[in-house]
């Protein structure tokens, strides 16, 4: 499938660092960061199989550092060129990685956007995990050049999701 050339303005710039709480941040994420986002994929696998691997396949069993680094590799070039964008959850300090954030161009029909986010299993159920989920839609909101953002996950489930028709059916 190829990415919809419009689904962000040219001009627009992708927020580099942005404030969630006092002590936690979100910032866009590359290979540098394999140290912390290696251990908490791992730490939260079984969980995070369960919200994307029937999507994306993701995590794999063997998560090895080689494939986090091409992964995030990977993803550092999409924010590069604005085709998506995977945002790091950090500490102040920026010692851990607690979570993600993902915003795609939509893969179904009904919205200009497809955005997830998750927290490591230490956060589930946390503060922190409802400032998180309070946060990012008003953030989206506020700072993203997108009309009808789709919260997979949130606003319905990822089979619901896998369900609808994709993007290119259509195009």
């Amino acid at each position: 499938m190829t990415t919809p050339r419009s689904w962000l303005p040219p001009s627009w710039a992708h927020p580099t660092r942005v404030a969630v709480t006092g002590d936690h941040h979100l910032r866009p994420m590359g290979p540098d960061d394999v140290d912390l986002d290696l251990p908490a994929v791992r730490a939260s696998r079984d969980r995070l199989w369960g919200i994307y691997g029937q999507a994306w396949g993701w995590p794999p069993v063997e998560l090895t550092r080689e494939a986090d680094i091409e992964d995030l590799a990977h993803h550092a070039a999409e924010i590069d060129a604005h085709e998506s964008f995977l945002y790091g959850l950090f500490d102040a300090a920026e010692t851990a990685l607690l979570g993600c954030v993902y915003v795609d161009p939509p893969a179904k029909v009904g919205a200009d956007a497809d955005i997830s986010w998750w927290v490591v299993e230490s956060a589930v159920g946390s503060e922190l995990e409802a400032t998180l989920d309070a946060f990012v839609p008003a953030w989206i909101t506020a700072a993203w050049p997108l009309e009808q953002p789709r919260y997979v996950g949130r606003d319905l489930t990822w089979q619901q999701w896998l369900a609808l028709p994709d993007l290119l059916e259509n195009a």
